[in-house]
């Protein structure tokens, strides 16, 4: 049975603990999921339009601090596929309506990529370089250095907020893996001898609380697909969504899966505080349609 628009909108249930379950909505992650390197993995674009034509709704969700909505989308549509800015949650979107919505009026000291900065700023977050800030923002930037230690000890006090944009330590490349907003959120923890307040992109409740705004859909019927078992499932499990693990990106599918059988994941512990047992182990998203139809 289809929509009015051609699309398939019967219930597509996956096996859960012996019952099963409907997805309605599906959240990827990106590099490592849909592409790596700026390359679309293969398959990746023509699942995603295979979902689309099941009826079922898709939100991008990415932990990447250095672009906004606009720039994903328009990197999505350059590899095929039809993105509306509404349909990415990048990190840089979770920490700018956090900000907006706890610290508005707060003068923001940020370690970050000039774009971030921007993107911050153009919602109306006020911006400093001075030890005065009230709000801290530690962030993934390339030129960050001892200036940026020093900054942070001037400006880190008590009662100072200290804000992280995402947790992820590397970052998929080309060559291999590179530091990312976690190392560098690590370092200025470890400079100024406290943890951050908060740290937001996914496994965060409020990027969780994001994608499924943006998708309109209980948790229970989505299903979140990455590469990342401490993030991107972290934040799928947490609020009761299925999971699922792809092998295209930075975690190893033989140690995930243990004795799985026919794509379920085995209990598996993971780098931090979150242990995840993905409901699937996928090669790569080209084989998730077959397993929604």
């Amino acid at each position: 049975m289809t929509d009015s628009d051609g699309a398939d909108d019967r219930d597509h249930v996956i096996a859960d603990g012996g019952g099963g379950r409907s997805v309605e909505g599906v959240v990827l992650d990106l590099d490592g999921t849909v592409y790596r390197a700026g390359e679309p993995i293969p398959g990746a674009v023509e699942a995603i339009e295979r979902l689309r034509a099941l009826g079922i709704a898709v939100v991008f969700c990415s932990n990447n601090p250095t672009k906004t909505p606009a720039e994903y989308a328009e990197r999505l549509v350059s590899m095929g596929l039809d993105c509306d800015p509404d349909d990415v949650v990048p990190a840089s979107t979770v920490t700018r309506e956090y900000l907006r919505e706890h610290h508005p009026d707060a003068p923001t000291y940020l370690v970050g990529t000039p774009s971030l900065r921007a993107y911050l700023e153009d919602a109306g977050q006020r911006v400093v370089e001075t030890s005065d800030a009230s709000v801290f923002v530690a962030s993934w930037d390339e030129t960050f250095d001892y200036d940026e230690m020093q900054a942070a000890l001037d400006c880190i006090e008590d009662d100072t907020t200290f804000l992280g944009t995402d947790p992820d330590r590397t970052v998929p490349t080309d060559g291999g893996l590179m530091p990312g907003s976690g190392a560098i959120i690590a370092s200025v923890a470890g400079t100024v001898g406290r943890e951050p307040d908060h740290v937001l992109g996914k496994p965060s409740d409020e990027a969780a609380a994001a994608v499924l705004d943006r998708l309109g859909l209980p948790a229970e019927r989505c299903l979140v697909v990455g590469d990342r078992l401490d993030t991107d499932l972290a934040m799928g499990a947490s609020r009761g969504m299925a999971t699922a693990l792809v092998g295209t990106g930075v975690t190893d599918l033989s140690e995930a899966a243990g004795d799985a059988d026919a794509g379920y994941g085995g209990d598996h512990a993971v780098e931090g505080d979150h242990t995840v047992d993905p409901d699937y182990v996928l090669d790569s998203l080209a084989d998730l349609p077959d397993l929604l139809s």
